[in-house]
């Protein structure tokens, strides 16, 4: 038995150091992200632990939130996965066929981000094909090591989910036969605003994520139209590899996104993006700047 249903890694406001706690938000109905955002007050019931792996007790102290964190640390999360092409809506928006088994690139550990007040990065190496873009995507962490693990088995090992926003540089792209370069900047993967263990989920096909840009919905979806399921995930990507726990993987993008539409939408200075992923996991939420 889990005891708890979310978490959040965080600065806290009372600490005179940077060091961060894990905790479970007190209001179970409040979007942390939102609130961080409007600078609204955020408690947080301190666990004993420093992960989301090994979050520890309950210490009975609370404390509020300075700083939001990504759910997990660089140094935790290895080499990210990545599933492209994983939704039947977003496949036939690209005009692609249907993969007969599931695309993988890879994202470095730096490609990691914050939630808001951190920002999307777009890198002077790219800011001039004007090609930035968005990716709404459930993000899934495995809470125990696995290799060569049935999709029976897959589900034990999972811990939970988060969102992420897959920020890719589309001329680069589609310039080169492999994508991991194009997606793999610093700050191109940004998660949060909270983990949601899996006991919350009773159907994960249910869990709906909606993409926004400056206020406007672009990108809406359900899990229930992905084309390779999570535990298929789980298990393709453990076949002959060790995934080590903490290992986090992108599961895919629903229709919507920016470089398929007419006119085309590309991310911008000062533009804002937000994905809000539901059961609690809340909106992660980051701003864009373009590096000169």
């Amino acid at each position: 038995m889990t005891t708890y249903a979310r978490l959040v890694r965080f600065v806290p406001a009372s600490a005179p150091s940077s060091q961060p706690l894990i905790g479970e938000p007190c209001d179970e109905l409040l979007d942390v992200g939102l609130a961080a955002h409007g600078s609204q007050p955020i408690e947080v019931e301190v666990f004993s632990g420093s992960s989301i792996l090994q979050p520890g007790h309950r210490t009975g102290k609370k404390e509020h939130v300075k700083t939001l964190l990504s759910p997990l640390a660089a140094v935790e999360v290895g080499t990210i996965r990545c599933i492209g092409l994983n939704y039947l809506s977003h496949a036939k928006e690209m005009n692609l066929a249907i993969p007969p088994a599931p695309i993988l690139f890879m994202k470095p550990s730096t490609s990691l981000g914050d939630p808001w007040p951190a920002k999307t990065v777009i890198p002077k190496a790219t800011a001039a094909d004007n090609a930035a873009d968005y990716e709404s995507e459930v993000a899934i962490v495995l809470g125990k090591t696995c290799k060569d693990v049935s999709e029976a088995e897959a589900m034990d090992r999972f811990l939970g989910i988060t969102a992420s926003n897959d920020v890719s540089s589309r001329v680069v792209q589609f310039a080169q036969s492999q994508w991991c370069f194009s997606k793999s900047f610093d700050g191109a993967c940004p998660i949060g605003p909270a983990f949601v263990h899996k006991s919350q989920i009773k159907d994960l096909g249910e869990v709906r994520i909606t993409g926004s840009l400056n206020g406007k919905v672009v990108q809406t979806g359900k899990l229930d139209d992905l084309i390779f399921s999570i535990p298929k995930i789980i298990s393709f990507l453990s076949q002959g590899t060790t995934l080590p726990a903490g290992t986090l993987i992108l599961t895919g993008t629903p229709v919507g996104v920016g470089w398929s539409r007419q006119p085309r939408l590309v991310l911008g200075d000062g533009d804002e993006f937000r994905v809000r992923v539901s059961h609690s996991v809340g909106t992660l939420i980051n701003s864009v700047a373009v590096e000169h």
